[in-house]
């Protein structure tokens, strides 16, 4: 498939280290049916250490789907590229965690800092695939430090097909605002796809930041952990002019019930239950008695007794 195949949705779910895995991926596509679904980040020297797992797991309605990697060793991610061509239909390179351990291991957001090392990754890898690559980066390390739209442009005459771009700086981490007017500097000075990723909650806000960035299409991350039919409801509006409301209080009950039970299948019940507990503040806020439920339903281990206070308190709010 080409970049603008895979990109025809103009929505994607962005990579998120611990959250994007198999089960969130699966119900997002669910409600979307053609938007790009990203892994969460594999870091290269694991995934050379230690071929398959759940990590890696996709299933054929899946695609399209991005697999992105991380590290600083260009041929080594290139081989890690190569092996996940099979499962892949495209590459992404992660050019933007802000997450110290990562930075501090010269991955992510600190090849903006050496953009000769990034272009040799990228080329590296693209010799080594016959997929499209893309790479993920920010507006720069530091405010002072905004290279982006230069980065940009040697990313792709290094290789790159497509570009996703964190409207924030790595000094930022995700706090702050993301700047989506920034975005439309870079739009103008490459010629490949590029998305914009920061703060898109909403239909409507993915309507202004696409005005803002003139991007091609959003990349959506943590609005997505308590919504799984946000990026659905962004493309069937992007694309069909279709309003579909936001999901009542009763139908995300419902789907993180799904997710709890799809979890446990996945991993075992204990495993299962305790992965999902990040998710409970996304999926249960914004009505009273919030705060109360994710305390205790956050020290419960059987999948059972969580969905009988999932019911219970549906019960109070109906």
């Amino acid at each position: 498939m080409q970049v603008k195949e895979l990109i025809s949705a103009r929505v994607s779910l962005a990579p998120m280290a611990g959250i994007t895995d198999y089960v969130l991926r699966s119900l997002v596509r669910e409600n979307s049916p053609s938007a790009l679904l990203t892994t969460e980040m594999i870091s290269s020297e694991f995934l050379t250490q230690s071929k398959g797992g759940d990590i890696i797991m996709r299933n054929e309605n899946h695609s399209p789907i991005s697999y992105q990697l991380s590290g600083h060793k260009p041929k080594m991610i290139a081989d890690c590229a190569k092996y996940l061509e099979q499962y892949a239909d495209m590459i992404d390179i992660n050019m933007g965690c802000p997450v110290n351990k990562v930075v501090k291991g010269t991955d992510g957001c600190a090849l903006m800092r050496n953009t000769d090392l990034a272009c040799e990754i990228v080329k590296t890898v693209k010799a080594n695939i016959s997929i499209p690559l893309s790479v993920k980066f920010r507006l720069g390390y530091t405010f002072d430090e905004m290279n982006y739209v230069e980065f940009g442009q040697a990313m792709q005459n290094a290789g790159a097909d497509f570009i996703t771009i964190h409207a924030r700086t790595r000094s930022q981490m995700y706090g702050g605002k993301a700047d989506w007017k920034k975005i439309a500097e870079l739009k103008r000075n490459v010629d490949i796809p590029v998305f914009a990723n920061g703060d898109v909650v909403s239909i409507e806000t993915a309507v202004d930041c696409l005005e803002q960035s003139q991007a091609d299409g959003v990349a959506i991350g943590r609005a997505a952990l308590g919504d799984v039919t946000l990026i659905g409801r962004i493309e069937q509006y992007l694309n069909k002019g279709i309003y579909l409301p936001p999901p009542t209080l009763e139908e995300k009950v419902e789907t993180l019930k799904k997710h709890l039970t799809q979890e446990v299948e996945l991993r075992g019940e204990n495993v299962g239950v305790k992965f999902v507990r990040k998710f409970y503040p996304y999926y249960l806020n914004g009505f009273q008695g919030a705060s109360k439920l994710r305390g205790e339903i956050v020290l419960i281990d059987n999948l059972k007794d969580v969905f009988k206070k999932l019911d219970s308190a549906i019960l109070v709010h109906s």
